[in-house]
């Protein structure tokens, strides 16, 4: 019994030590060895597009984000515009309606989903719409840089690249001690990315940007997201997903733990199924470095919510075995207890905040997995507002 318990600790330990310090020290160490390999760009590839943005009541942004694709540096007689809204039911029709309007010259739609069943599922109707060579979708509140559409065509280089994602900048990282820690948090997973992208394939996306040929969109279904879901549906056909960073969608951070915990319990909506989603990602043979980027990256990661449990609690009972179960014990009380004080003074020093956002998102984990216990995950959720 004390050999079992003994494992379930350094099994545990080891995976949280993988999913946050392992892995990412090990891909920077991989990656000097394809130091020399380049993400390759073509100009002169641009093909015709359409801009699909999914909405569901979004009359604060949605203006805005019109206009902003209308900047867009792309030929206007190669790409369109399609807003999908998802059974909006405030003035984002009507917007969009009138938008269309004042741009009789532009190729502008409205594709208007009866019944709200989600985003993913709002993508699959509008798709079938679409007749242009390539899709890029993003997020209604977030704003694309200038070439953020040419600089994802530029990377589609050749036919085993079928996804290719941009990068999500956050732009009020200085705002709170939450929209500076996810903001961290993403310049650490870009960097991951970029090595993954440049070896040979990411394991997820972001929505805030991102493409594929309309020939290759495949129906996911409703609880997925594309994030996830994309990259790793092309990785295993053969196919690379990959990141330009140079395209760039700027977006908010929630402002406050309330909103970004929401999002982070919403993210987790399919948590137990991608863990492993297929088991053919083990067959490190035909799969090759993406075997080892999705168990670093993801299927640790998935787990940490248990992992945290199971170290404590073994590690609970072994104490009486030697001062390092006393110490390695006492170590993570004092990170809970760290993070209990940033919960309660929400005090701005830098290291108690990033504890105590790590240890929301540990928890956030746990609300995805009960959603999906208790059939309470669903595929759409009401937006954070100081994201807008």
């Amino acid at each position: 019994m004390g050999i079992f318990i003994k494992v379930l600790f350094y099994v545990s330990g080891f995976i949280i030590f993988w999913a946050m310090i392992g892995y990412p020290v090990s891909l920077k160490l991989i990656g000097k060895c394809y130091k020399s390999r380049k993400l390759e760009k073509d100009y002169n590839h641009q093909p015709t597009v359409t801009v699909m943005v999914v909405a569901h009541n979004e009359e604060k942004v949605i203006l805005e984000k019109l206009n902003n694709i209308l900047e867009l540096d792309y030929p206007q007689d190669k790409i369109e515009i399609l807003v999908a809204s998802d059974n909006s039911t405030d003035q984002t029709n009507n917007i969009v309606k009138e938008f269309i309007k004042k741009h009789p010259e532009r190729k502008i739609r409205l594709y208007e989903v009866k019944a709200r069943k989600g985003k993913t599922n709002a993508q699959n109707e509008a798709q079938k719409t679409v007749t242009t060579e390539y899709l890029v979708m993003t997020d209604a509140n977030s704003m694309l840089d200038r070439n953020a559409v040419k600089e994802l065509m530029a990377a589609f280089t050749s036919d085993d690249i079928a996804y290719v994602c941009g990068r999500l900048s956050i732009v009020n990282r200085e705002a709170s001690d939450v929209s500076s820690a996810e903001a961290g948090y993403w310049d650490s997973d870009l960097a991951t990315r970029e090595i993954e992208g440049r070896i040979q394939t990411i394991t997820a996306g972001n929505g805030a940007l991102y493409a594929c040929r309309n020939s290759e969109y495949h129906d996911f279904d409703h609880i997925q997201c594309h994030d996830a879901a994309m990259p790793l549906y092309y990785a295993l056909k053969g196919k690379r997903a990959i990141c330009n960073h140079d395209a760039v969608a700027y977006e908010k951070a929630g402002e406050v733990i309330e909103d970004e915990f929401k999002r982070k319990v919403r993210m987790n909506r399919t948590i137990l199924m991608a863990i492993l989603p297929d088991i053919r990602i083990l067959n490190v043979f035909k799969y090759k470095w993406f075997s080892y980027f999705y168990f670093g990256h993801r299927t640790c990661r998935y787990l940490l919510w248990i992992a945290h449990l199971i170290v404590l609690l073994s590690n609970a009972l072994l104490l009486a075995n030697s001062k390092f179960y006393l110490l390695t014990f006492t170590g993570q009380l004092l990170f809970y207890l760290i993070s209990l004080i940033g919960t309660v003074t929400r005090t701005k020093n830098k290291y108690v905040s990033l504890i105590y956002y790590y240890t929301v998102t540990i928890i956030a984990q746990w609300f995805g997995v009960y959603n999906i216990v208790t059939g309470r995950a669903k595929p759409f959720w009401e937006k954070a507002e100081s994201t807008r």
